[in-house]
């Protein structure tokens, strides 16, 4: 069941919203090719999580889907197992849980249904558990932290609506793409245009690496920036 805000008045702290549709299936294609930090630089170079590190072991794996979020008591998963049950394959889930680490919000029991669902992937801004069970491949994971305690399943939380995540606000259908450097949102209404900025400046940086390489960088790049802040150069 997915009733819409509209329709249910939901104790507070409470709430169980529709899947949002996202981004298209090519569209998810390209922005897995791309590196996060170009994807960064192409959307002003202050957007993207702060503080995640990744915990599958493979530096060459890549997160891309739409984002599924959830937002949730810190230290508790009671609304991250309900999502489990509602999200579809390819999506990302995304856990605002506060940035806590007291308690671990997903482990390998859920790891198994993340993999079983065809998840693309997890974003906690949170704990997790069962560290060496994540690092063995096969369900990206990037999160703030890890501990042995388990956590607890009371409530509240809210599933598909706008959260926090590590300094990154997510939206529910946000294009969601994480690598060994970091995570990043893209808004869904605008994720053709950052596709497409994204690639010209991958276009310009291998212009740039091709000088640097030559020995061929033209030294005013930099001279005129400094001369603009009063140096004589």
């Amino acid at each position: 069941m997915n009733p819409s805000s509209s329709a249910v008045a939901w104790p507070a702290g409470y709430g169980i919203h529709p899947r949002q549709q996202g981004a298209d299936a090519d569209t998810i294609a390209a922005f897995s090719a791309l590196p996060v930090a170009a994807i960064g630089d192409a959307m002003s170079r202050h957007i993207g999580a702060i503080g995640l590190r990744q915990y599958h072991a493979d530096l060459n794996t890549v997160l891309c889907g739409n984002a599924f979020t959830v937002r949730v008591r810190p230290g508790d998963n009671l609304m991250i197992h309900k999502a489990l049950t509602m999200v579809r394959p390819g999506d990302v889930l995304v856990i605002d849980g506060g940035g806590d680490l007291t308690q671990a919000l997903v482990g390998g029991l859920m790891r198994t249904t993340c993999i079983a669902q065809g998840l693309a992937g997890l974003v906690i801004d949170g704990a997790v558990r069962d560290v060496v069970e994540w690092a063995e491949g096969g369900m990206p994971l990037f999160a703030k932290g890890h501990t042995h305690r388990g956590p607890t399943k009371d409530g509240p939380g809210e599933i598909n609506v706008p959260i926090a995540c590590a300094g990154l606000h997510v939206a529910p259908g946000d294009v969601i793409v994480g690598d060994a450097d970091g995570v990043i949102a893209i808004p869904a209404a605008y994720a053709k245009d950052v596709l497409q900025r994204t690639r010209r400046h991958l276009d310009k940086e291998a212009r740039i690496r091709e000088e640097n390489r030559s020995g061929t960088s033209d030294p005013e790049r930099f001279d005129s920036l400094l001369r603009a802040k009063g140096l004589a150069v």
